[in-house]
C-alpha cells in the first residue's frame, strides 16, 4: 500500500504532536461546555467518543483518498461559546443537541452553495499568509513564556532543537520531544494517575429544538466556527500550497457533525494550528508525503474516541509546559514561511502587517475571534490602499 511507503517517522511524530497539542490545549473547554448543559459522566465520555470519531474519520479518509493532508478538529471557540451560553441560558442537553444539528445544517449549506470558498478565493495570498502567521505566532510566544514556570525544561528543549536542526533537521521535532519526555519522566513530572483503563461508549441524546437555543447557541456556534476555525483553516491550506476541494470538505464536516450531534459532536471544522504542523516542512521535506501525517493524526483521534478515558489520561499526563514548548518549536518554520510570504510584496506589505498584528492580538469582538477581524482589518487596509492608488492613476 502506497501509504506505508510514504509513511516516515517524522510524519508520524507530526501527527502525534498535532493530536497532543490540539487535544491537551482545549479538552478542558470541551468538558466545561458539556457540563454547562448538565452532562453526566457517561454523556461527557460520549462527547469524546463522537468528537474523536468525527475528527479522526474526517481527517483520515479524505487524506488517504486525496493524497493531501486534510486536518479536521473540533471548534475550540465554539466550545467556549457553548460553555458561556449554556451556563447563562440554563439550556438542557436536548436543546444543546438541537442547536448542534441546526449549526451543522448551516455549515453543510455553506459547503454545498460554495459561498464560503468563493469568499476565501478573493482574499490575497499575502493576507492569508499573514493570518496564518498571526494565528501561529501566539503558540510561538507561549513556547518561550513557558520558561517562566519551567525554565530548565524549555532551555533543554530549545538547545536540543537547535542542535538537531543543525545536523538532523528532518528529525529535530522528534528528537526534541523524545528528550523532553525522558527528562520529565526522570523527574517524576508525568501525571500517570490521570490514566484510567476504560472504554468509551456512545450515549444517544435526543434533540430538542427551541427558538431560544437557535438564537443563543446554534447561530453563534455557526458564526464562530466559520470565522474563527474554517477561515484560518483554509488560510493554512492555501499558504501551505495545497489545492483541496474546500467546499466538499466543509460539506463533509457539516454532515458528520449532523450525524454525530446526538452523541455530543457539537462542531467539526478545519483545524489551523495542528494543520500547520502536518502541512509544514517539519512533517516532511517532500510535500507529497505529508498526507501521511494527517492520516496518523486521524487514526490517533479515532483511538481517542474508542478508548476515551485511556487516551485522554495519557495525553493529559504531559506537563503543560512541555506541550506548549513542543508546539511552538514545531511551528517555527511555518511561522517564518508565513511572515516571509506575507511581507514579500511591498504593495500588500502594510495590509498584511495589519492582518498579522490584529490576529496576533487575540481580540474578540461580538464573540468572534481575532482571525476574522484580522482578515477584515487587512482587507479594509488593502482596499483603501488600492483605491487610493487607482484614483491617483486616473488623475
Amino acid at each position: 500500500m502506497q501509504f506505508f511507503k510514504d509513511l516516515s517517522l517524522s510524519t508520524f511524530v507530526a501527527g502525534f504532536v498535532a493530536v497532543l497539542v490540539g487535544f491537551t490545549s482545549s479538552v478542558a473547554i470541551v468538558f466545561q461546555a458539556a457540563q454547562a448543559f448538565g452532562a453526566t459522566p457517561a454523556q461527557v465520555t460520549s462527547w469524546m467518543w463522537a468528537l474523536g470519531l468525527g475528527m479522526g474519520l474526517c481527517s483520515l479518509v479524505p487524506s488517504l483518498v486525496l493524497r493531501q493532508p486534510v486536518m479536521v478538529a473540533w471548534s475550540t471557540p465554539g466550545a467556549a461559546v457553548l460553555a458561556t451560553a449554556g451556563l447563562a441560558g440554563g439550556f438542557s442537553m436536548g436543546e444543546a443537541v438541537g442547536a448542534f444539528m441546526v449549526s451543522a445544517v448551516l455549515i453543510t449549506l455553506a459547503g454545498v452553495t460554495r459561498w464560503f470558498e468563493r469568499v476565501m478565493n478573493r482574499i490575497p495570498m499575502e493576507i492569508a499568509a499573514a493570518l496564518l502567521a498571526g494565528v501561529l505566532a501566539r503558540f510561538g510566544l507561549q513556547a518561550f513564556a513557558a520558561a517562566q514556570t519551567a525554565l530548565p525544561l524549555v532551555l533543554l528543549m530549545l538547545l536540543v532543537y537547535l542542535v538537531s536542526r543543525r545536523w538532523l533537521a528532518r528529525y529535530a521535532v522528534v528528537i526534541t520531544l523524545a528528550v523532553a519526555v525522558a527528562y520529565v519522566a526522570a523527574r517524576g513530572q508525568m501525571a500517570w494517575s490521570a490514566v484510567q483503563l476504560e472504554l468509551a461508549l456512545p450515549v444517544f441524546m435526543a434533540p430538542d429544538f427551541s427558538v431560544a437555543a437557535l438564537v443563543s447557541l446554534a447561530i453563534p456556534l455557526f458564526v464562530v466556527t466559520m470565522a474563527s476555525q474554517n477561515l484560518p483553516g483554509v488560510a493554512v491550506i492555501r499558504a501551505s500550497g495545497y489545492d483541496l476541494p474546500v467546499s466538499r470538505l466543509i460539506t463533509l464536516t457539516g454532515l458528520a457533525t449532523l450525524v454525530l450531534a446526538p452523541f455530543g459532536a457539537f462542531a467539526l471544522n478545519f483545524s489551523a494550528i495542528t494543520a500547520a504542523m502536518c502541512m509544514g516542512p517539519e512533517a516532511h521535506e517532500d510535500r507529497s508525503r505529508r498526507y501521511t501525517a494527517a492520516v496518523c493524526c486521524g487514526a490517533l483521534y479515532v483511538a481517542i474516541g474508542l478508548f476515551g478515558a485511556v487516551i485522554t489520561g495519557l495525553l493529559t499526563a504531559f506537563p503543560k509546559e512541555l506541550v506548549v514548548a513542543i508546539a511552538g518549536l514545531a511551528l517555527l518554520g511555518t511561522i517564518g514561511n508565513g511572515l516571509a510570504a506575507a511581507l514579500r510584496d511591498e504593495s500588500h506589505r502594510e495590509a498584511a502587517l495589519i492582518t498579522f498584528l490584529v490576529t496576533l492580538s487575540g481580540v474578540v469582538v461580538a464573540g468572534v475571534g481575532s482571525a476574522f477581524w484580522g482578515v477584515v482589518a487587512g482587507s479594509i487596509a488593502l482596499f483603501v490602499q488600492q483605491y487610493r492608488r487607482s484614483q491617483a492613476g486616473l488623475a
